[in-house]
């Protein structure tokens, strides 16, 4: 894997806060020509550092207000049971998130919808119809304190 130098890591910083950022603004805040930053950004891009680039939206102009951590546990481990769980889950657009862990709880689910009915619906008609869940346990936020999708580089 490449190395990053400090040039690097400042330009994924600044296209972490802010991916509309041009070369030319990028440069004018490093002091260097738009040109160089230019290429080492398609680099990174290249390279896999930088995955895509998305629009963050505001959940409650959206009607996503209600989110919800959801705990999964599966009755049984093997692996054509976790590998189904995993493909469905991929088909439910309410679920923003999905972790596979190690401990008591096999999956941790991020869940956003409009309200407390349509997550009892999306419960009901979708989640629990996938084969081996065990236990649901479905927990609530009450106020969001920190959220970012920038990791500390």
């Amino acid at each position: 894997m490449e190395q990053l130098d400090e040039t690097d890591k400042i330009i994924l910083r600044i296209l972490q806060k802010d991916a509309k950022k041009t070369a030319k603004e990028i440069a004018g805040q490093l002091k260097l020509t738009p040109s160089p930053i230019y290429d080492r950004i398609r680099r990174l891009e290249g390279l896999g550092f930088i995955k895509k680039y998305v629009a963050i939206l505001d959940k409650d102009l959206i009607n996503k207000s209600v989110t919800s951590i959801c705990q999964v546990s599966m009755r049984y481990h093997n692996e054509a049971f976790i590998e189904n769980f995993e493909q469905e889950i991929q088909k439910l657009e309410e679920v923003q998130e999905c972790y596979h862990l190690a401990g008591q709880v096999d999956f941790v689910l991020k869940i956003h919808v409009n309200s407390l009915e349509e997550y009892h619906d999306f419960i009901k008609y979708k989640l629990s119809k996938i084969e081996n869940i065990g236990v649901l346990n479905s927990t609530f936020v009450l106020k969001e304190i920190k959220h970012s999708s920038e990791y500390y580089i």
